[in-house]
């Protein structure tokens, strides 16, 4: 792990604001003056905005009327290295992948393949959901809308080294948060499914499928699946999370590979502008159209609400009057204009594509910093400097938003720490809690003990020493700092521990265990 303090991170890239050439075209590669101007505001208002937010590398990019009318990039691809961010860098695109899912089965609908309220055991039989009536009635539609009951559980990609079958076995686990197609909660196993049922419907893999059928003919060259990711792509960013509030951290990538079709696709900001000029142009490449006019418009259909719970921290600022969900694009009213979009965050990086069809204004952002919200203050800033609105300073209106909010969230986070019962000691010693722990969702934790300490192993992204914190609750210091604080509470009786706690979750103790002696 390398640590780098934010204060070089801002000398780093302000050496690096000029080392991408502004890119601007406009119909028949004549420059219009004031297209021109309004490229130059909005280069000077990201650089600053870079600056602002300590961001280590970032591209964007803005298309309108057919054309790009602005792409840029900033910054380093890893802090303390000296390379720049540039146009071809690769970023992940994380939950903006959830577009290209939706749009392969649009192009299998066109074909009739694949209609959006087939029933999904249709294309995957074996599927067992908690309640046997959802499995009866989960469509494809439903896979693509949030709507099905589930929580989150992205615990059982993001900690475990399942597959994608093994998730599937165990969604009959997976017991339900709400009534189905009652309310919106985002998950990402459903889009699991929905690259699934591609892979059904059209006789390759969801990955094939989206690089044959989208990032081809659409000419994203660059673009690939994280399948085939490797250390041979050069021009590749790093992830970034900041620590401690001043301190950026490199860490891992999250393998992303057993949820691709939720968020597993790298491209840069040259191809992402391809695919947004695709998009506004109805689906078509050249006047060549991949999907049909009426499947086009069902992905951009209101399909679900969105609850202010689950939609973002920006609605107090923009004031939508609506929040509705579309096949894999999160919507508003913006200044009277319908405004698609959608962010994405793996470990590391986040992202946000908007969408304004009637005027066909697209931007796209990348960056390398673990939800840098500098994303929605760009997208936010280009459409009100290319559709001519009234100026508003997004970035240092939205740093206040999140800067508060980050506070609250250290404040709940440190108050789980506060109370502390001194002076205690464990039941048992320290041998006697090694073992190995097991859920039939969550999977498994191992610990051991060395010379009188306590480690943990979780997946493969979790490992840490334990710190005995009270009774018999110990707090585990992950071997990534980043990786935050997290207690675990062991249950012991008869002079054996049974079970462990954890965020929730239970542990059973699967070895055999042996009674304390004293």
């Amino acid at each position: 792990m390398t640590l780098v303090r934010s204060n070089k991170i801002s000398r780093i890239s302000l050496l690096l604001f000029i080392a991408s050439p502004l890119v601007v075209s406009t119909a028949h590669g004549q420059n219009n003056d004031a297209e021109q101007a309004r490229a130059r505001e909005m280069d000077a208002y990201v650089a600053k905005a870079v600056r602002d937010w300590d961001v280590a590398g970032l591209a964007i990019a803005v298309v309108k009327d057919g054309h790009v009318v602005f792409k840029k990039a900033y910054g380093v691809r890893e802090i303390g290295k000296p390379a720049a961010v540039d146009t071809s860098t690769l970023f992940a695109i994380a939950s903006t992948t959830k577009a290209m899912t939706a749009a392969s089965l649009a192009m299998l609908v066109d074909e009739k393949k694949v209609s959006w309220d087939d029933p999904v055991t249709k294309y995957i039989p074996s599927l067992q959901m908690y309640d046997p009536f959802v499995t009866k009635e989960l469509t494809v539609r439903d896979l693509l809308t949030h709507r099905t009951g589930l929580g989150n559980a992205d615990y059982m990609w993001g900690l475990n080294d399942y597959t994608i079958l093994e998730i599937e076995q165990r969604l009959k686990l997976l017991k339900p948060e709400y009534s189905f197609r009652s309310s919106f909660i985002y998950q990402n196993l459903m889009y699991m499914l929905a690259g699934e049922v591609v892979a059904a419907a059209s006789g390759m893999p969801w990955s094939q499928f989206v690089e044959t059928r989208i990032m081809q003919p659409v000419g994203m060259r660059s673009s690939l699946t994280h399948e085939r990711l490797v250390p041979s792509n050069a021009n590749r960013a790093t992830p970034h999370w900041r620590l401690g509030g001043d301190t950026l951290v490199v860490v891992h990538s999250t393998d992303g590979q057993a949820i691709g079709p939720a968020g597993g696709v790298w491209s840069n900001i040259s191809d992402m502008s391809r695919w947004m000029l695709f998009l506004l142009d109805s689906g078509r490449v050249n006047g060549k159209r991949l999907i049909q006019p009426e499947s086009y418009a069902e992905m951009f259909k209101p399909q679900v609400m969105v609850p202010p719970g689950e939609f973002y921290a920006t609605a107090p600022l923009t004031k939508p009057h609506w929040t509705t969900y579309g096949l894999g694009w999160f919507q508003e009213d913006y200044n009277g204009r319908m405004l698609n979009f959608h962010t994405g965050s793996l470990d590391g990086f986040v992202s946000i594509i908007g969408l304004i069809q009637d005027k066909r204004f697209g931007v796209y952002v990348f960056a390398n910093v673990d939800h840098a919200e500098i994303r929605h203050a760009l997208m936010y800033k280009a459409i009100d400097l290319f559709l001519g609105d009234q100026p508003r300073d997004w970035s240092s209106e939205l740093n206040a938003v999140f800067t508060k909010r980050r506070a609250v969230n250290d404040s709940v986070s440190k108050s789980e720490f506060a109370t502390r019962a001194l002076g205690t000691r464990p039941t048992l010693p320290l041998s006697k809690y090694a073992g190995s722990y097991q859920d039939s969702l969550f999977g498994r934790m191992d610990i051991v003990e060395k010379g009188g300490t306590l480690r943990l192993t979780a997946g493969r992204n979790f490992a840490g020493n334990l710190e005995h914190w009270e009774n018999d609750t110990f707090r585990i210091h992950f071997d990534q700092a980043w990786q935050g604080m997290a207690l675990v509470t062991f249950q012991v009786s008869n002079g054996v521990v049974r079970s462990l706690s954890s965020e929730g979750i239970t542990l059973q103790r699967v070895d055999k265990g042996s009674a304390a002696t004293h």
